[in-house]
């Protein structure tokens, strides 16, 4: 006898290819929410990220996060990252409650991403000047708007990885 199907975990519910994620924003938008978009590689999530999600969740409805995938990752940040698997990573974004949605993107930007989901609210990290946000025009061209919000100092991925490698014993040659 087989094990009954596994329903999804409301974690799994958030994680959407885009062909979904539009759908379930129809449906929001028809409700009459506010849709806010973010993205990145949230390679190892920190209190700077969660901060983060929770400042631009405030500014709207329903956070949509687009999320780097493995490849874009190691494309942008080299062929050490990432660190966490796109997997992992929307897995841990989904469980945040300011999280609505999780949709993975290979291209090393989210122009067509954001083309497509029409953000009422583009959201940015404080060290992007307005001017070099992708799909600024595309979402002001709607009515919609971009907002930059400043990081929480002293947290960053980078350093988190530095700190391990500084901790991480020396190796011994040769074996």
């Amino acid at each position: 006898m087989s094990a009954p199907a596994r329903s999804p975990s409301a974690i799994d519910r958030k994680i959407v290819p885009v062909a979904r994620l539009l759908v379930e924003l129809s449906n929001r938008r028809r409700a009459g929410h506010t849709v806010v978009f973010t993205n990145g590689c949230f390679d190892i999530l920190h209190p700077g990220h969660v901060r983060y999600l929770e400042a631009a969740r405030a500014l709207g409805d329903c956070l949509v996060v687009g999320l780097n995938s493995d490849e874009s990752v190691r494309r942008l940040k080299g062929p050490r990252r990432p660190i966490c698997t796109q997997d992992e990573r929307a897995t841990v974004l989904a469980a945040l409650e300011s999280v609505d949605f999780v949709t993975v993107f290979d291209e090393d930007t989210p122009l067509r991403l954001i083309e497509a989901v029409r953000p009422d609210v583009l959201v940015k990290g404080g060290d992007w000047a307005p001017d070099r946000i992708v799909g600024r025009d595309v979402v002001e061209s709607h009515g919609g708007r971009v907002v930059t919000i400043p990081f929480v100092p002293g947290k960053s991925t980078t350093g988190i990885v530095e700190r391990i490698v500084a901790a991480s014993p020396p190796t011994k040659a040769g074996g």
